[in-house]
Parts: C-alpha cells; structure tokens; sequence
C-alpha cells in the first residue's frame, strides 16, 4: 500500500459553536472567546476547523518566494516541529512577508497567501483566535 503523500493543513479556531442563535454581549463574547483560547489548561477542548491545505513540497514553494526574517522563519518552524501556533503577535511579521513576496508567486500560492491573510485579518479582529498549522498524512 503507498503511503499518501504529506500535505499542510492550517486549521483555524472556529467559532460556530458560539453563535446560538441570539447574539452575546462584547465583553462576554472576549471572556467566552479568552476562555475557549486558555480553554485546554482548564479542561475545555479548542475546536478547529480545517481552512487550507497543500502539498508539503509546493509549502517549501511557497515560502521560498518570502524575504528571509521573522516572517518567514516562524512558517519555516513547521518545517522543523511539524507544527506551529500563529496568533496575534504573528498577524503583522506574517503579512509584511507575504506581501514582500507576492510579487514572485504563481496563481495557486497567491491564492493561498490571499486566504492565509483572511486569516490573519480575522486574528486580527479577534485576538483570541488563533491557528494551527500541521504537517499530515
């Protein structure tokens, strides 16, 4: 039997289950939502909604065209870990390297980056929101 080959999945903290048909007040919604990022010292398990997916080897691609800094080195860290957490203090470094290098990519990384920087804006709106990228089978 052949093994599959690896692929990356960024998955993102979703929010569903916080919507119950009736809308929460903003500060409970922080609490709620700084509870549920805290949540898996305490008990509470994150729920993560698959967001992206590629081609271990078309990641490596990709990077590739990022100015090498932070940026770039806190994606390489996958590489390395087969895991990585981007929150709120990756929302900037992250976008200023994907930027750098959009320029050099082609259609599909380009699409990629455009729905990685959609992520970002939602950590960006709502800081407790994170996401986890991981190396698959």
């Amino acid at each position: 039997m052949e093994t599959p080959p690896e692929r990356v999945v960024f998955y993102q903290l979703s929010r569903k289950f916080l919507h119950q048909g009736h809308d929460v007040p903003a500060k409970s919604k922080q609490l709620l939502h700084y509870t549920l990022a805290i949540g898996h010292h305490i008990g509470v398990i994150d729920c993560f909604s698959p967001k992206l997916e590629m081609p271990i080897d078309g990641y490596r691609d990709w990077l590739s065209h990022l100015p090498r800094g932070e940026g770039r080195r806190k994606l390489e860290g996958l590489l390395r870990f087969g895991e990585i957490e981007i929150t709120a203090g990756h929302t900037r470094l992250l976008g200023k390297a994907f930027d750098a290098g959009l320029a050099a990519m082609s259609a599909t990384e380009a699409g990629w980056t455009a729905l990685v920087q959609q992520m970002l804006q939602a950590i960006d709106e709502e800081p407790t929101i994170y996401l986890m990228v991981r190396r698959s089978r």
